[in-house]
């Protein structure tokens, strides 16, 4: 008995963390957001992401102000040019 109380304490628990069923976005056919749930883009993000990631290690390593300032615009247009939905 209090092996399923403790179960049942616990489900209700790791529920609170996950959103509600009708939370959850299903893509839409009306949606104009529709290309972000394709493969494509994800993997377009993810190269996003690692990017990114490259690029804050080198504003780490380099901490000098022109060069953070151009590396930030650098690959800020890289990323719009990645993910933009034209290409």
């Amino acid at each position: 008995m209090l092996w399923m109380l403790l179960r049942f304490y616990c489900t209700l628990l790791v529920r609170s963390f996950f959103p509600r069923e009708s939370e959850i976005a299903l893509p839409d056919e009306s949606d104009s957001h529709l290309r972000r749930y394709s493969r494509s883009y994800q993997i377009k993000r993810n190269w996003v992401k690692n990017i990114w990631i490259a690029a804050s290690l080198l504003m780490i390593c380099f901490p000098l102000l022109p060069f953070v300032l151009g590396l930030v615009l650098f690959t800020s247009f890289l990323s719009f040019a990645i993910l933009d939905e034209t290409a």
